[in-house]
């Protein structure tokens, strides 16, 4: 005779519904009793993101009380961004503000949204963070909507099953019973996380040329209110398509690759030698250089100050030296500074203009009056071949000293 609520020889309900993601669980125990919550309300695909106590774990089979079947098919993942990859929809489960601007909405708002996805085929997506302090500023920012439950403002912190059955209710109560209305399909298909997570990879590795995540230390705010943006508009796999070709064709436009700018290698250093000309007659009337062409020239690298600053700043013996890229010092404007270490490198061209060439010494000596000690670095050695290079600059900065 079944007891306590349990009815084996009932059917189990299985239909559409969505993923529960359960991200670095502390407790084997709170696993099986979310696991338990999803079985209540018509639940059963389970994943895991690294949890504590390792995985499996019999504290969570003795918790979920007969849910067996869901733990046993859960499927574990190294990180929330694999966890989410094929979902098209994803619900972020937090009481924090995240100050992200995307749509804050409830329990039952959730439901009403997932219910007509979920029937129309696509994979949606509950994350429910760790139990001391929820969800990282980035894991939310893989997410489409943020799903927060009305609860006492002095005590907010509901334990993780907790959580998962409210939500789990709300579900089925919308969608058990009565089934779900089909939305009509669309003309192109949800695009999947993986999908914009390329597109992500491609926009940021291009913004980066560009030097668009400045300063550093804001790098990640800017990381998580750009996929904001793309997340809002609840693209489609043909959207993704065609932002991919738009970034495509602002970097291959009609002038080739941008490599970071407008102007092609041989146009950038056309540039320097021009500000370099105009430089000198500024120095001569004592007047400091405008820091929008110290822009310009970030904007537009040649191909070796492109190539020696991306190695640069993958490699770690530079990590704390503090070289900055084109900055205006005094009437001039270095190829590459490091503050801390009074130390300037200067990108020596193949062939350059007199009047460059000129230019370049008196901004040199004006350096080393100012006590700056000047590195020289050769074009062709960068090209050729730029880890030796590499290995010579560090082989000058021991212990974050100017050799």
């Amino acid at each position: 005779m079944p007891g306590a609520g349990t009815d084996k020889t009932k059917r189990w309900i299985e239909q559409p519904a969505p993923v529960v993601v359960l991200v670095e669980s502390q407790l084997g125990e709170n696993i099986g009793a979310a696991a338990r919550a999803m079985a209540n309300f018509g639940l059963s695909q389970l994943r895991l993101v690294k949890p504590k106590q390792g995985w499996p774990n019999e504290r969570a089979v003795v918790m979920a009380a007969g849910a067996d079947r869901i733990l046993e098919n859960a499927v574990l993942y190294e990180t929330l961004k694999d966890a989410v990859a094929d979902c098209t929809f994803v619900l972020a489960l937090t009481a924090r503000n995240h100050d992200q601007a995307k749509p804050v909405i409830s329990a039952e708002q959730a439901a009403a949204e997932m219910g007509p996805r979920v029937a129309g085929g696509e994979t949606v997506a509950l994350v429910f963070g760790r139990e001391r302090n929820g969800l990282e500023n980035h894991e939310v920012g893989m997410a489409d909507r943020i799903v927060t439950l009305p609860v006492n403002p002095a005590f907010a912190s509901l334990n993780l099953a907790q959580a998962v059955v409210i939500v789990a209710y709300e579900w089925f109560k919308q969608t058990g019973a009565g089934g779900t209305r089909v939305e009509p399909s669309r003309r192109s298909p949800p695009a999947a996380k993986q999908q914009v997570e390329a597109f992500f990879t491609d926009l940021e590795r291009e913004l980066e040329k560009v030097e668009f995540f400045r300063p550093p230390e804001k790098r990640g705010v800017m990381q998580v209110n750009l996929r904001n943006i793309f997340h809002r508009l609840e693209p489609s796999k043909q959207d993704m398509r065609t932002l991919h070709g738009v970034i495509m064709a602002l970097v291959n436009g009609s002038k080739g690759p941008a490599r970071g700018g407008v102007l092609d290698p041989s146009q950038a250093q056309g540039l320097r030698e021009m500000i370099a000309d105009l430089g000198a007659a500024r120095a001569r009337e004592d007047r400091t250089p405008a820091r929008g062409l110290a822009r310009l020239l970030r904007r537009n690298p040649t191909e070796a100050e492109r190539s020696l600053w991306r190695a640069m700043t993958n490699d770690r013996r530079f990590a704390s030296l503090g070289f900055k890229r084109q900055v205006p010092l005094g009437p001039y404007i270095a190829d590459f500074v490091s503050f801390p270490l009074k130390c300037a490198i200067d990108l020596v061209p193949q062939s350059e203009a007199e009047p460059a060439a000129k230019a370049r010494a008196e901004r040199r000596r004006w350096l080393v009056e100012h006590k700056y000690k000047v590195v020289d670095v050769q074009a062709a050695d960068v090209e050729a071949g730029v880890k030796a290079v590499l290995d010579a600059l560090a082989a000058r900065f021991p212990s974050g000293k100017a050799g």
